[in-house]
């Protein structure tokens, strides 16, 4: 059965349009779009917002949230929040994490690769056509990838697992694990960190059985 009830699909549009725009948006640069997620975040009542976060149980959401809300206190565009937004996600130095699928499920390791094209497939036939504003990204980009979930989760619930199982989840623990690990600012590791126990509580809630590609790096 395909359908979603109203309050699962109003944990994953929660999820997908909170957390996505914190990969695409450089705090500084786009600051105007985020502000309001960052300001929200930094004044968050985080005992009651983990008791209240989907898909994920109570003690896990609490640490995550309260690591992003400890890294907002200096500032929504502090100088430390920035640059490890740009070490993390721009460069110009090799990323540690970089947030494109088929970075890791592509042999070639490559930005495009033959996963990207497979999701582009799946769009074009399912009748989505992404809007992506100013950003040039991949559709890829975990960023991209959650506020998409959102938006399925709102106009076509039906798809929704299937992009889930057979596009993000095959690939969005692996590679925020390794974000988990990389960020050196908790703010960022916090946002690995839920992110990862939001997509993985959907998976368990769901009973989906992902297909695991080989990966590359």
């Amino acid at each position: 059965m395909n359908e979603l009830d109203e309050r699962t699909r109003a944990g994953i549009i929660l999820v997908g349009s909170t957390l996505g725009p914190f990969f695409l948006c450089d705090p500084e640069h786009d600051g105007a779009r985020i502000a309001p997620g960052l300001e929200a975040i930094r004044a968050l009542d985080v005992a009651a917002a983990a008791k209240e976060w989907p898909f994920v149980s109570e003690e896990p959401a609490h640490a995550a949230l309260e690591k992003m809300r400890a890294g907002l206190e200096a500032g929504l565009d502090a100088e430390d929040l920035v640059w490890e937004y740009r070490r993390l996600f721009v460069g110009p130095a090799a990323k540690p994490a970089p947030p494109w699928g088929s970075v890791y499920t592509d042999k070639d390791m490559v930005v495009f690769g033959a996963s990207t094209m497979e999701l582009r497939d799946w769009m074009r036939k399912s009748g989505i056509a992404l809007t992506k504003g100013e950003s040039d990204e991949p559709e890829d980009h975990i960023g991209l990838m959650l506020e998409l979930l959102a938006w399925l989760s709102e106009e076509r619930p039906e798809l929704v697992k299937t992009f889930l199982s057979d596009h993000l989840l095959t690939w969005s623990s692996h590679f925020l694990e390794q974000l988990e690990t990389a960020a050196e600012h908790p703010f960022y590791e916090g946002l690995a960190e839920l992110t990862r126990a939001s997509l993985e509580g959907m998976q368990s809630k769901f009973d989906l059985e992902i297909e695991y590609p080989r990966y590359y790096r």
